[in-house]
């Protein structure tokens, strides 16, 4: 996959790749360059709109990721019948 000029993954055409094919590292790796370029007021305004809204995409698919991987953790505990295992209680900080 070539970079598109926003400097996310896209396809050979440079068109960017849909958020739901990219890995939770590549998510994140191109919402850290969305914010940055951002930060810096890079860019003209319509670029900064699209570049806002592909940045909540990839947001929110970072988040599904992070909480398919937290339901897969799962913690041992020990009990009277031995060791077992049982889903990971992650008490949500903000929630």
């Amino acid at each position: 996959m070539a970079e598109d000029a926003s400097g996310g993954k896209g396809d050979v055409g440079g068109k960017p790749a849909d958020v739901a094919d990219l890995s939770f590292e590549e998510a994140l790796a191109e919402l850290r360059q969305i914010v940055e370029r951002l930060e810096k007021g890079e860019g003209r305004l319509d670029e900064a709109i699209d570049a806002y809204d592909r940045g909540a995409r990839l947001k929110a698919h970072c988040e599904r990721k992070l909480k398919e991987a937290e339901s897969k953790i799962e913690k041992i505990r020990l009990g009277e019948d031995g060791v077992g295992v049982e889903p990971l209680d992650v008490d949500e900080p903000g929630r």
